[in-house]
């Protein structure tokens, strides 16, 4: 058998039970270096694969060849295995060794930094939303502003993951180009830092100084729709229903 599982941010208070009871029953945990030793912590007995940065498809071509073998593995990712994870990697791997029918494979979700992040900042997710990376590693990008533009126009919540590095902290600049000239400048944008480990910190600035924030590879940027507002310490993209039924009140029933 071959896992993918998601276990979320990074604490384990935010791992699934059924990420936790995957990961409890395999022989062997394949993941990059960083993750696997978040999990050593957790399971220290395993046996571990474990690649560096770029390493991943060495990392699913490792995870087949033992899960041929027999042995139960698991290949492990942040977040949820099938957003921005290895879910995908490692069946197009499974159909590239042409071991699809001799090894079962089983996805496990985990939490994902758009919703961990959006409920440390209260509900800026709360209408229909899209998630895109601003890294061009493996997307062009062009295309990646393209996504930016439409998404804008189509009034979408935003979730911006992987906003900056060290080499291309330009392109977060320009990604918050393009929002200010589609959206409005004092639209709400919640930062979460390192979500669920040490050094979590979360903050909300308006759209017109999200190019002046400090973001790096470990931050999810969260931008609110048009309807979206602070609500007290709080982002909330309203989902409608004060807008549908107004003021109307409620009674209690009087058991009667």
């Amino acid at each position: 058998m071959l896992y993918v599982v998601g276990f979320g941010p990074g604490d384990e208070k935010h791992m699934t039970t059924e990420a936790r009871e995957v990961l409890a029953s395999v022989d062997v945990i394949a993941g990059y270096r960083t993750y696997t030793g978040l999990m050593k912590k957790l399971f220290p007995d395993k046996e571990y694969l474990v690649t560096g940065m770029k390493g991943e498809m060495e990392r699913c071509h490792l995870a087949v060849q033992t899960a041929l073998t027999g042995k139960e593995v698991a290949v492990v990712c942040s977040g949820d295995a099938g957003i921005y994870g290895m879910a995908g990697l490692v069946l197009e791997t499974l159909e590239q060794m042409h071991a699809l029918e001799k090894v079962e494979v089983r996805i496990v979700a985990g939490l994902t930094a758009a919703m961990s992040g959006a409920a440390l900042l209260g509900a800026p997710l709360g209408h229909d939303l899209a998630i895109i990376s601003l890294s061009d590693l493996m997307t062009p990008w062009d295309l990646i502003c393209k996504r930016l533009r439409l998404a804008a126009e189509g009034d979408f919540c935003i979730a911006l993951y992987n906003p900056s590095s060290h080499s291309r902290r330009a392109h977060f600049e320009e990604a918050c180009a393009i929002l200010c000239g589609m959206l409005s400048p004092d639209t709400p944008c919640g930062l979460a830092h390192k979500i669920g480990r040490e050094g979590e910190h979360t903050q909300i600035v308006l759209l017109k100084d999200l190019a002046e924030a400090e973001v790096d590879m470990q931050t999810v940027v969260l931008i609110g729709n048009s309807r979206a507002r602070i609500v007290g310490d709080h982002i909330v993209t309203p989902r409608g229903y004060l807008e549908k039924y107004g003021n109307a009140s409620f009674t209690e029933n009087s058991g009667e």
